[in-house]
């Protein structure tokens, strides 16, 4: 099973404040356990949405917005995927995951589960993405 979590943005991470190097340790603490763990898939910090953009999908037509995004409560500000071998063990490591605001206040991380080519029902497509390697 795997799960990402998703950390949410805050004031400082869309301004582009860096965290201090306690909290790079803790974080870098936290993932070498997850490593050792054998549940680490991928982790990383993503960029303020001042450098990012939005699809917007009508139908057939497409239209861009360019950040920054005014909602903050809305927006990730890095990741951590894991593979477990239940949600409960997903459940535990996350309680485990150090605070990721740069004051040590006020933040969210939100987990989701994502989807297996197995929960899909058996098609074409599918195959297609199973020979592709990807889900």
């Amino acid at each position: 099973m795997r799960f990402m979590i998703l950390v949410k943005a805050t004031l400082d991470s869309e301004a582009g404040v860096m965290p201090e190097d306690r909290l790079i340790a803790a974080m870098a603490d936290y993932h070498e356990e997850l490593t050792k763990a054998g549940a680490l898939l991928d982790a990383s910090g993503l960029q303020p949405s001042a450098k990012g953009w939005r699809i917007h999908y009508d139908g057939d037509k497409r239209s861009v917005t360019d950040g920054p995004f005014v909602e903050t409560k809305e927006l990730v500000a890095g990741y951590t995927l894991i593979q477990v071998k239940s949600r409960e063990e997903a459940l535990e490591w996350t309680k485990r995951f150090p605070n990721p605001a740069v004051d040590g206040g006020r933040a969210e991380i939100e987990v989701r589960q994502l989807f297996e080519l197995e929960d899909f029902g058996p098609s074409e497509a599918i195959e297609r993405f199973r020979d592709m390697g990807t889900l």
